[in-house]
């Protein structure tokens, strides 16, 4: 005799004052500000390519229960507002002021990524360990710093014909 099909578990209960949106679990707090989303205005270039302007949009979201912060991140052209790029990954921040993040691209990159973070200057520094499903991509760096209450960023790019070299740069403000 078969069994029967499992039957998923029930949801989770509604949230109590512990575990409420506005509750951070202790692992993500020193990057907590990150929280929320962010929207403005970007340039990229490379040598091999046009340089260009973009509007983006990341988001940064967690639940109370979990160390880690699941990001999500839109870009459209600055003019006609046709989409560019989205990307979507976690952050996990460790105790010891290090952070691995994953972030799968659009374009069907993957990038693992290991660095640090100071809490007290609210700046991270991230630097590939991993690019996978790239032709042409070795390195990619990012750099994301709170800088008067607006998150900027840098990333830069290395292939296998150019040295690193900046790639993007956005000033984004939280909404």
């Amino acid at each position: 005799m078969e069994s029967p099909t499992p039957t998923p578990p029930p949801p989770p209960p509604p949230s109590s004052s512990s575990s409420s949106a506005s509750a951070v679990h202790p692992g993500i707090a020193p990057i907590s500000y990150l929280l929320g989303t962010w929207r403005g205005q970007g340039e990229g270039g490379f040598p091999t390519i046009n340089s260009f302007s973009y509007i983006e949009e990341l988001h940064f979201s967690h639940h109370s229960s979990k160390p880690v912060i699941a990001y999500s991140q839109k870009t459209w052209k600055l003019h006609s507002g046709e989409p560019m790029h989205s990307e979507s990954g976690y952050w996990r921040p460790r105790a010891d002021g290090t952070i691995e993040v994953v972030i799968a691209q659009s374009t069907g990159l993957v990038e693992v990524l290991k660095g640090d973070y100071d809490a007290e200057e609210k700046v991270i520094r991230l630097q590939s360990e991993l690019v996978g499903n790239a032709s042409e991509v070795e390195k990619i760096t990012r750099v994301f710093q709170l800088i008067g209450g607006d998150l900027s960023y840098v990333v830069q790019m290395a292939t296998n014909a150019t040295s690193l070299q900046p790639h993007l740069k956005a000033s984004l403000k939280k909404l």
